[in-house]
């Protein structure tokens, strides 16, 4: 395995998509420019540890554990079989970036599987198309620290989605977030520290929402988020479950330490009377009953 990744290193280096070697043991042996950019680990950081070490630290939408669990290299190594999985993997700045991982085993001359590759890229055409959009309103509408929409645009999103749907039945939802005990994290790591969680909040949060949702910062350490086709208490639940598991699962790795957050959602439907104050103070309070019942959960109400 450690003669075979420098042979094809000029190619692989070349390519795209992201990547890596690993033996059988699940050692990383290799690991291209390309997984370098997508990922934001340098391969000096990551050569000659296990894949398992909490590095990629790969997460299923709904929160299962792959590095733990069903991993797909190991299922490569165990019967030789391609793999294909929608993910979530562990930037090294601490958010969740979505991407499809390919796994295939590797074989040495007389067909023995002594490793695997796995390549990975990340959905290029949904990230560059918010990408683009967050260049054009950035001066305007987006929060300066964490990039995603601010107050402004949140406030005139939920005054159109209002109007759009007044007096129809359910058709969207609102959910409200806010980092639990976040004041000890600036207390704790120092408030720069404290940026980089709420940056990796957002992120992780816009990446876990559907293109046709709107993410944004309301105020301090609270988001506010607007879903569209949304007709149903369990939608709405779904959506709020998905956003929370990627939350708790996402981590930010300091000097001082690794520094892991959870968040406290509450989401209604909006209904057919409502007006932008009574469906962002229903979700408020939904929000603040996830609180007082422990935390880390939703509250639909």
């Amino acid at each position: 395995m450690t003669k075979t990744a420098p042979d094809y290193k000029d190619i692989v280096d070349h390519l795209y998509d992201g990547v890596y070697f690993v033996d059988r043991d699940r050692v990383i042996t290799y690991w291209n420019k390309g997984a370098e950019r997508i990922t934001g680990y340098r391969a000096e950081d990551v050569v000659g540890r296990s894949c398992r070490d909490n590095l990629l630290n790969h997460v299923t939408a709904a929160g299962e554990m792959l590095c733990t669990g069903d991993c797909p290299l190991v299922g490569c190594m165990a019967d030789g079989e391609v793999r294909e999985a929608d993910v979530f993997l562990h930037h090294a700045e601490g958010h969740r970036l979505p991407v499809l991982v390919r796994c295939a085993a590797l074989r040495d001359d007389d067909g023995e599987i002594v490793g695997a590759v796995e390549s990975f890229s990340g959905d290029t055409g949904l990230i560059g198309t918010r990408l683009e959009l967050r260049q054009l309103r950035r001066s305007v509408e987006t929060d300066a620290l964490t990039e995603v929409a601010n107050r402004a645009q949140l406030e005139r999103r939920l005054r159109a989605l209002v109007a759009e749907f007044a007096g129809l039945p359910p058709q969207a939802a609102v959910m409200m977030l806010d980092v639990d005990h976040f004041k000890g994290v600036n207390d704790t790591y120092g408030h720069e520290a404290g940026d980089r969680v709420l940056r990796m909040v957002a992120t992780t949060l816009r990446r876990s929402v559907r293109a046709t949702d709107v993410a944004g910062r309301w105020g301090g350490e609270e988001f506010l988020v607007l879903l569209r086709d949304v007709r149903t208490a369990e939608d709405a639940t779904r959506i709020g479950e998905k956003v929370r598991t990627l939350i708790a699962n996402s981590r930010l790795d300091t000097p001082g330490g690794s520094i892991s957050v959870t968040a406290s959602i509450g989401a209604v439907l909006l209904l057919s009377d409502d007006t932008p104050e009574t469906v962002v103070r229903r979700a408020d309070a939904a929000m603040y009953r996830s609180k007082h019942e422990g935390r880390d959960r939703v509250t639909f109400a």
